[in-house]
């Protein structure tokens, strides 16, 4: 009766990661798993220690986060997948709200808003997320930016069978090119304007002090998906 959701938390010598497990423990839903894949950590792991009986705990060596949610997808037993970054955490209701309104609209694949949170848990910014009014807007969107926060996202795991997993090549923007591929796929991306995650900004966050990389992978993969983009809003009629 209540379909399995997969929390899949990549974790990487992250301090927040506690606070991360505790949130998805902390979901009203009934049927949940939570995957924590430890991607090849040398700190913070004694965080994960209390939680071990309620988790599973996966090891691998170290390939970065696309691989890590690879690993953690592969292994999971859910029907859906939720990913949640070590830093970020869940609201209660995360997972419930959004698995209803997914059925209600036979959904594959779905993302809300969200909250921004400082390293203090205290709130810097509510409904970050744009509403755009159509598909053809969201597959323009796509074509300047990811409009899409990867820890807001739950799909059926089914669909990665369909457009394929993380490429692990992509070391900061697989999610922008996995969300690419789905909208490519002709897979209608379904979204909840409601904030049901809470996006951390703090001063060792990948976004921060990977920037010069992460601009480098958006403009490749603009540039790749550029005229298939602009194809695909064409037929959409935008």
């Amino acid at each position: 009766m209540y379909p399995k959701v997969s929390i899949i938390i990549p974790f990487y010598n992250d301090p927040y990661i506690e606070q991360a497990i505790v949130s998805a423990l902390g979901q009203t839903y009934p049927n949940i798993e939570i995957i924590v894949v430890d991607d090849g950590s040398t700190m913070h792991q004694e965080k994960i220690a209390p939680f071990l009986s309620r988790i599973h705990y996966l090891g691998k060596a170290n390939g970065g986060t696309a691989s890590a949610l690879n690993y953690g997808i592969r292994m999971a037993t859910g029907h859906y997948i939720v990913w949640l970054s070590s830093d970020d955490m869940l609201y209660p209701d995360k997972v419930e709200r959004q698995l209803l309104f997914m059925l209600e609209h036979h959904s594959a694949i779905s993302y809300t808003s969200f909250d921004e949170i400082d390293g203090y848990n205290n709130v810097i910014g509510r409904h970050k997320s744009m509403l755009l009014p159509n598909q053809a807007e969201l597959v323009r969107a796509f074509m300047s930016y990811d409009p899409i926060n990867g820890c807001t996202v739950m799909l059926k795991k089914e669909l990665f069978a369909i457009i394929g997993y993380f490429n692990e090549a992509l070391l900061y923007t697989q999610d922008y090119d996995l969300w690419i591929r789905t909208l490519l796929g002709r897979v209608h991306i379904h979204y909840l304007h409601v904030p049901l995650t809470m996006y951390r900004w703090h001063g060792e966050m990948g976004t921060k002090k990977h920037w010069p990389a992460i601009l480098s992978e958006i403009e490749h993969i603009q540039a790749y998906y550029r005229e298939s983009l602009l194809n695909y809003v064409h037929q959409l009629g935008g």
